[in-house]
């Protein structure tokens, strides 16, 4: 039997694999299964916010439920890090990505779907000299009824997540266990013997020789480290701001979430509603509403100076790099801001956040190029095997090599 631990992008398309291919699967998720539309209730960035060094540094989004993360991201579909993969590590993901795009429907939204604030990014980005493209999305067009709540659990179930595949996982014989966390996976002779979790109060224990470890880059760090494992020395999570300002009766809030994209040097830019940007105006405008704010998001590349120890206390740190790129994106995204008629007076910025977290067991320091760790039996299958920060959305990466890791699995070793 295999244990598959997570539910993410990474955990979920191997669990419904491997079942597909008739190989008995347990699956082990810490959060629980819910609608969608519920998920924003499982975001524990405060959680893992107070493992920071100090109540002053910087917020990582994440949440714990089947589906993992992916089921409150934006529905973004595109391509990274697939030219670094090819040359540099000798792994060649165009036919992964292919399948993976065909499975989740990426695609880019019809004319309906664009909003009056996405198109003002668009048109006004252009006029600034970006290439500039709808974003392709997993989000079905036909199901969605544009509401701006992406990034809380789509209402209308209309957006591809992990809780899709392990759905069909389940309905080709794999099980679920939910509100579940794991301790450990035991070893013996460097072999996978094992795996022990918390359920309701009480430690339980399954055999197994095989373990996909798909947690998280966080939890899979702590995990990988409690087995002897010498993981979590980086940590990159495409950190972010979001600029914007005042733009009377925009009501970009109700779009589709970051359904444009432009892609600087070293940053990227989407449009994106954030909630504090029309907090912060008040405090001068007070008339300012939500409808009436458009913001952009800028995303960058990072350092990746940071760690995760065997307690999950988790340290990132801010190089002058970091700052350049977000500074410059900034600017940047003031300028696009202007040219699409935001007042300009009004602009104003979040603070430094982070989501996506990475690299913590990457490929060629902690894991093969087949995902294989030092232990017998024991593979990394999500974004802590990605080497370098991908400054972009990461979830097309993390099921391309989860496919392949998939396929690996089914050829080579079953």
């Amino acid at each position: 039997m295999v244990i598959v631990i997570g539910t993410g992008a990474g955990g979920a398309i191997i669990a419904m694999k491997l079942a597909k291919a008739n190989i008995p699967v347990t699956i082990i998720e810490r959060g629980p299964y819910m609608h969608s539309k519920d998920a924003y209730g499982t975001y524990d960035m405060k959680y893992y916010d107070k493992r920071f060094e100090n109540e002053n540094s910087l917020d990582l989004l994440k949440t714990t439920c089947v589906g993992g993360s992916t089921i409150v991201a934006a529905g973004n579909g595109v391509r990274v890090l697939e030219d670094e993969f090819r040359e540099e590590l000798g792994i060649d993901l165009s036919k992964e990505y292919e399948t993976i795009e065909e499975l989740t429907g990426i695609h880019q939204m019809d004319d309906e779907h664009i909003g009056e604030g996405t198109q003002k990014f668009l048109d006004a980005a252009r006029e600034c000299g970006f290439d500039v493209i709808r974003m392709p999305k997993f989000i079905r067009d036909e199901d969605c009824k544009p509401c701006g709540k992406c990034s809380f659990g789509c209402p209308r179930n209309a957006k591809w997540s992990g809780k899709d595949f392990i759905d069909i996982a389940i309905e080709n014989g794999a099980e679920l266990i939910e509100n579940a966390e794991v301790q450990k996976i035991l070893t013996e002779d460097k072999k996978v013997s094992a795996v022990e979790y918390v359920q309701d109060g009480e430690t339980k224990t399954i055999k197994t020789d095989l373990v996909i470890l798909a947690a998280g880059a966080i939890d899979s760090a702590v995990i990988l480290q409690k087995t002897g494992t010498d993981a979590g020395n980086k940590l990159f999570f495409d950190p972010f701001v979001s600029v914007g300002g005042y733009l009377k009766d925009i009501n970009y809030n109700t779009e589709v979430q970051m359904n444009g994209l432009a892609v600087g040097k070293e940053y990227i830019l989407a449009p994106h509603f954030s909630s504090f940007i029309a907090k912060y105006i008040k405090e001068s405008n007070p008339d300012v509403e939500d409808k009436d704010i458009l913001s952009i998001m800028v995303k960058v590349q990072d350092d990746m100076v940071g760690s995760v120890d065997i307690d999950g206390n988790v340290k990132k740190f801010n190089t002058i790099d970091d700052i350049r790129r977000l500074a410059q994106g900034a600017a940047a995204a003031g300028s696009i801001l202007e040219k699409a008629g935001v007042d300009a007076t009004t602009m104003t910025s979040t603070v430094f956040r982070g989501a996506h977290p990475g690299g913590t067991a990457a490929i060629g320091e902690v894991v093969d190029k087949n995902l294989k760790t030092q232990i017998d039996g024991l593979y990394v299958g999500d974004a802590s095997v990605i080497p370098v920060s991908p400054g972009k959305p990461p979830i097309l990466l993390i099921l391309a090599l989860a496919e392949r890791l998939a396929n690996h699995l089914i050829e080579e070793v079953f």
